[in-house]
């Protein structure tokens, strides 16, 4: 850890409403100029996952999905679109939970969230009122991240870490936070079992979520409705950088307590 004892958000303003097939990398550059801001070694870049799946592609009509008989069965159960449930199952691996207006599922990416993490709100951006149109998570959200290391460190040579953050909600607490679901150049998990303490005991057990607090922060900037700040640039990060993935943060199943 770093004796860095600050840590700043910075909301990034005036990016433009993403369409399919646009440069991140460089929309991201250019709202940073606007800013006044330039890349440091260590710098993070937390990104809203909506604008990743539309840069992708990643949106889909619902016009065009055939909804299968375990998704004719769900709808009934859960009171949702057919359409909609098809494309939840789609995503997961596993359904765990449902009742009317709510499907919990163990996504493909590993994570247990709801609805596999599809959303209908701020999908509508470019092609008129699409109510009929939903979003989807990136496909492979530590491969998105990684290319915007990639891509942002061959235009500036700056070293930093991205991760795509989507909001959670959580088993026994009530509203949403926001979480890691892609992360490159940076660790998302610090182990810290054998480190002194402030008496000098190894602390026994102590692991550090440090991309979900990451996106949990910078999530209060990117706001939930209308906000249109899908992008933060955070600086005083107090660990080194290093490579990381989602994998660091998914308990293994012969660990999880709650899922057998």
């Amino acid at each position: 850890m770093t004796s860095e004892s600050k840590l700043i958000l910075t909301a990034l303003p005036g990016l433009p409403l993403i369409q399919a097939g646009d440069n991140l990398a460089k929309l991201f550059l250019e709202s940073l100029g606007q800013a006044g801001i330039q890349l440091q070694n260590g710098d993070l870049l937390a990104v809203a996952q909506k604008i990743i799946s539309k840069a992708e592609g990643r949106l889909i009509n619902l016009n065009e999905v055939i909804p299968s008989e375990e998704a004719l069965r769900i709808s009934k159960e859960s009171h949702k679109d057919p359409r909609l449930v098809e494309l939840i199952l789609n995503e997961s691996k596993r359904v765990f939970r449902i009742r009317p207006g709510l499907i919990i599922v163990e996504h493909q990416l590993g994570f247990v969230c709801a609805n596999a993490g599809i959303d209908a709100s701020n999908v509508d951006t470019f092609e008129g009122r699409a109510k009929d149109k939903v979003i989807l998570l990136p496909k492979d959200p530590d491969a998105s991240a990684q290319s915007l290391v990639d891509e942002i460190m061959q235009m500036t040579n700056a070293q930093i870490g991205v991760l795509i953050v989507d909001s959670h909600g959580r088993a026994w607490r009530e509203g949403s936070v926001g979480v890691a679901i892609g992360i490159a150049g940076f660790p998302g998990l610090i182990d810290l079992r054998g480190t002194p303490d402030l008496f000098g005991e190894p602390l026994q057990s102590t692991q550090v979520g440090t991309a979900d607090e990451v996106a949990a922060a910078s999530s209060i900037l990117m706001g939930q409705a209308a906000e249109g700040l899908p992008a933060i640039h955070v600086r005083g990060f107090p660990y080194q950088l290093r490579s990381g993935s989602l994998k660091d943060l998914l308990r293994p199943s012969e660990k999880d307590l709650f899922r057998k």
